[in-house]
């Protein structure tokens, strides 16, 4: 049997500080016969050295371009925009599956190299339910960004931490003043993490999820002080919020958090906003009067690197020691289905 390649590639934006498998995961990967090489990058939390120590390959960040055929080339989110052509099979949080902007040209570019996308969105059991993912350290860096800018206490531009430091910023300060906050989408991964960082803020959060979003109440939602939204809606849906409920007289809301960021999505159901904040500035005013405050950073768990790259790396191990089986096909199946919809021609993909 050939053993497994894998390239841990260098993440091109300079705010992606996480990694897919941390050097104690690499090390059981490398003793398991996997051939793994970790490309240098200057930003990730775990330096180079220790995968070298655990055994693995080190080569330069963006190597993997030129890395045997049979190489399967592991990362996070976006590729850069070279090589047009992508020939290898690629692991990643791609983003192209529910029409969101660019997505053609980026399926495009695997049915030109004959490459192969992993969508680790899609990675799921038989049941559907997806078996790794940053959803509670997402959920949980929204409401505290939320809570911090409601309270006036969030620094800009952010910058990674821990979740021992993160904690002492959300506990309340003598004087500081109640507030009610929403959960949206409260009972999946991303809404329990939101619920965990409001507790700890000591704020006791409304939570609501399937059941109170079918009949949506929409004048109890601008009710709310503080929303995070942890919904990722598969299917077009009546959005929750609407660019008349801004101008509502009675909307009390003055902080929005949105977790999913489904920018230009048909499913999105935050349509009041066009683009996304980040780490330099990672709030924009919707509204001035009464204010209202939008925080939509699409890489939240990178600000707690340490915490989040572990927890996934722990879920990821298992299924990259099975590469190639079970969870793996439904991946290479959802792709192909993905190229179809798009109206792509494909390449001749490999399955090995």
């Amino acid at each position: 049997m050939t053993a497994l390649r894998l390239c841990l590639r260098h993440e091109p934006r300079t705010t992606e500080r996480r990694t897919p498998v941390v050097p104690s995961d690499a090390r059981r990967l490398v003793d398991s016969g996997v051939v793994l090489t970790v490309e240098e990058s200057p930003q990730r939390i775990f330096p180079v050295e220790e995968y070298e120590a655990a055994g693995c390959r080190r080569a330069p960040a963006g190597s993997w371009a030129s890395a045997s055929p049979d190489t399967v080339v592991l990362g996070l989110k976006e590729l850069p925009d070279e090589p047009v052509a992508l020939s290898h099979r690629h692991v990643f949080f791609a983003h192209a599956y529910r029409q969101q902007p660019g997505a053609a040209g980026l399926l495009g570019r695997f049915a030109a190299g004959g490459g192969a996308l992993l969508d680790l969105e899609y990675l799921v059991d038989d049941a559907g339910r997806r078996l790794a993912a940053f959803g509670f350290w997402a959920g949980y860096l929204g409401a505290a960004l939320a809570v911090l800018r409601h309270r006036g206490r969030l620094p800009a531009p952010l910058a990674p931490t821990t979740k021992d430091e993160l904690d002492a910023a959300l506990r309340p300060a003598a004087g500081e003043g109640e507030f009610t906050a929403l959960v949206i989408g409260a009972l999946g991964r991303s809404g329990r993490g939101a619920g965990t960082a409001f507790r700890t803020a000591g704020v006791d959060a409304t939570r609501w999820d399937l059941a109170e979003t079918r009949d949506l109440d929409r004048p109890a939602l601008l009710g709310h002080d503080v929303l995070v939204n942890a919904v990722l809606a598969t299917a077009p849906a009546p959005p929750f919020l609407r660019e008349e409920d801004l101008d509502s007289p009675a909307r009390r809301l003055r902080t929005l958090c949105d977790v999913t960021c489904d920018v230009g999505s048909p499913f999105n159901v935050l349509p009041v906003y066009d683009r996304t904040t980040g780490w330099t500035e990672p709030v924009r005013r919707l509204r001035e009067e009464p204010p209202l405050d939008l925080i939509a950073i699409d890489n939240l768990p990178s600000l707690l690197p340490r915490e989040s790259s572990a927890d996934f790396s722990a879920a990821l191990l298992p299924q990259l020691l099975a590469f190639g089986t079970g969870a793996w096909g439904r991946c290479l199946d959802r792709f192909h289905q993905a190229c179809r919809e798009h109206g792509i021609a494909e390449g001749e993909f490999r399955h090995d």
